[in-house]
């Protein structure tokens, strides 16, 4: 029991911050101090959109911009991941809040913190570099679509409709604004979006979120435009940590949707490092200890009220784009929003829903990189499949469905690429030291056929139709040395296919089985099949030979000199 409670306590030990992580804090905190600002400027719009996106308020952005931004900064596996909330988040959370109320998301966020923290011990992080491309590129398309439509209401300057599709609260928002509409919201919407868009292309550097936004919030001030509604009252602080929403009995019915929050935190925020790690060199993220740190992150966002977390790419991008080189920017970025929440709450709740709106959709837009788009649609066409069947999942159902059917999908189709390489040929027997004439005898009743490549579920049962289609011969020699993997069925249908050869009176003979393909054959009784009375052989010549024997006991051939055996290769033995 002592042992057991070390090794856990080793390796938590390995997952908490060391010297290292100080030390590359103290190497260039000037650079650090300025990215973390500018990340803060970008945030902010974005931690208030997406709280107003979630359903929990602008209040709750700001929160897990602060507490998840700066534990995980603390935490987690990478030296430049900045957290908070995120569209992709916002995308999962929105059902959450209208079928569990705000209670439901945070007892949701808080049990997928603990699943985190778990998938962090168990090691898990290292399976996020199984996910294909094209799952992630359909998956990032299909959020930027969902993030787009969710701001059309506010956008719209109407109410958010009743509904949970995206496509359908969308469609009633357009009949509400057709029946009365805002135009001073539009402008707004439409303006920053543009602003960003266009600011971006022409000066990266400077942060046209923030001046859009401040720039919507004067006009609409001093023009007294009422249309353009603005976020309401903000708390000047984060509230008192508690746990009062958490209700024990509810905790079953939350289980999957903290499954689903959990399993996207977890995606998310391993692609968003990965790609920091891209942009730098020298730089590389621990997952599990990414893991770790987001688990922490969203077991602590809860008890300020604050939404789900994960690691956010556009930040992230930013941040390193900006010069950041240790977490110390992170941190930063945390502390500036900490302080924003507590001296300038009156003049940030003054922002109109609107001016936010243009901010996310301008963010969604910036989400699609066309180029790897076209890409992966060009490359293969099971990738261009898998891309659009994610991303219409994604669109359609929701996110975690979507990454389950893209990589189904491309499981699916990479098993049938690797089937097709699977190889069934009629080979000629090896001659040896046969004369012609003994020669063209043999081969009248003896035909080899060679497996290549796998025999298992995807391929067996092609190699079952061929095999039991062999034309009228005494003896079939199965060369086997090149078959790379088989599973049970492979074993099964090449039993089955020897026992209808047998019922046919045509023994059946096998070479080359490797050692590593014993154990499945012996496993369904096929290598019993084979032993029988000596039917399986080592090289292909012994199996020939082998044919020969049993043609002349059958009185099929005349006695005729053994052969000598030529030496040769291995593999032209087998």
């Amino acid at each position: 029991m002592t042992s057991q409670i070390s090794r856990v306590w080793a390796r938590i030990a390995l997952l908490l911050p060391g010297r290292a992580d100080l030390a590359e804090m103290r190497r260039d905190p000037r650079r650090d101090l300025l990215a973390g600002l500018t990340v803060a400027i970008v945030a902010l719009p974005l931690a208030l959109g997406f709280g107003v996106s979630s359903g929990l308020g602008a209040k709750a952005g700001l929160a897990t911009a602060v507490v998840a931004g700066a534990l995980a900064a603390v935490f987690g596996g990478s030296n430049l991941q900045v957290s908070g909330p995120t569209g992709a988040m916002t995308v999962v959370l929105v059902p959450i809040v209208g079928q569990y109320g705000s209670g439901g998301v945070l007892t949701v966020g808080l049990m997928a913190g603990v699943m985190l923290v778990a998938l962090a011990a168990l090691k898990a992080g290292k399976y996020m570099q199984y996910v294909p491309a094209p799952v992630v590129e359909g998956f990032t398309l299909g959020i930027a679509c969902v993030i787009g439509l969710q701001q059309i209401p506010n956008a719209l300057g109407v109410r958010k409709p009743e509904g949970d599709q995206v496509l359908v609260v969308t469609w009633r928002a357009i009949a509400e604004f057709a029946k009365a509409p805002n135009w001073t919201a539009v402008g707004f919407a439409v303006t920053v979006a543009v602003v960003m868009l266009v600011g971006a292309r022409l000066r990266p550097t400077i942060p046209f979120s923030i001046v859009a936004v401040i720039a919507a919030t004067i006009t609409a001030q001093l023009a007294h435009l009422d249309a353009a509604t603005p976020i309401g009252d903000l708390p000047s602080g984060l509230p008192v940590p508690s746990l009062a929403f958490l209700n024990p009995g509810s905790l079953g019915t939350l289980l999957a949707p903290a499954v689903a929050v959990a399993a996207l935190a977890a995606l998310e925020s391993l692609l968003s490092a990965s790609v920091a790690d891209g942009m730098t060199v020298g730089q590389k993220h621990d997952p599990d200890r990414e893991l770790f740190g987001q688990g922490l992150a969203n077991i602590a966002a809860p008890l300020f009220g604050g939404v789900p977390a994960t690691g956010a790419i556009a930040r992230t991008a930013v941040n390193v784009r900006t010069g950041a080189s240790s977490r110390l920017a992170a941190l930063t970025h945390a502390a500036i929003l900490a302080v924003i929440v507590f001296a300038a709450a009156p003049l940030v709740s003054r922002i109109p829903l609107a001016a936010l709106a243009g901010v996310l959709l301008a963010t969604a837009i910036r989400m699609v990189e066309v180029g790897s788009l076209k890409a992966m649609a060009r490359a293969t066409r099971s990738d261009a499949v898998i891309l659009t069947l994610t991303a219409a999942a994604t669109l359609a159902l929701d996110l975690v469905y979507a990454v389950i059917i893209g990589l189904v999908v491309a499981g699916a189709l990479a098993l049938r690429a690797v089937a097709k390489q699977a190889r069934f040929d009629q080979v000629p027997l090896d001659r040896g030291d046969h004369s012609a004439e003994e020669h063209a005898l043999l081969a009248e009743h003896i035909v080899a056929y060679r497996i290549d490549g796998p025999l298992f579920f995807a391929a067996a049962h092609r190699f079952l139709l061929e095999l039991t289609e062999v034309a009228d011969v005494r003896v079939v020699i199965l060369r086997m040395s090149r078959v790379s993997t088989m599973d049970a069925t492979g074993a099964l249908v090449l039993k089955d296919a020897v026992q209808k050869l047998h019922r046919r009176g045509i023994t059946v003979l096998a070479s080359g089985i490797r050692p590593g393909q014993r154990q499945v054959l012996d496993s369904v009784g096929a290598l019993d099949l084979l032993r029988c009375e000596g039917r399986e052989h080592a090289t292909t010549p012994e199996a020939i030979r082998a044919a020969r024997d049993h043609l002349e006991t059958a009185g099929v051939l005349t006695a005729l000199p053994v052969p000598t055996p030529r030496t040769s290769t291995e593999e032209a033995q087998r």
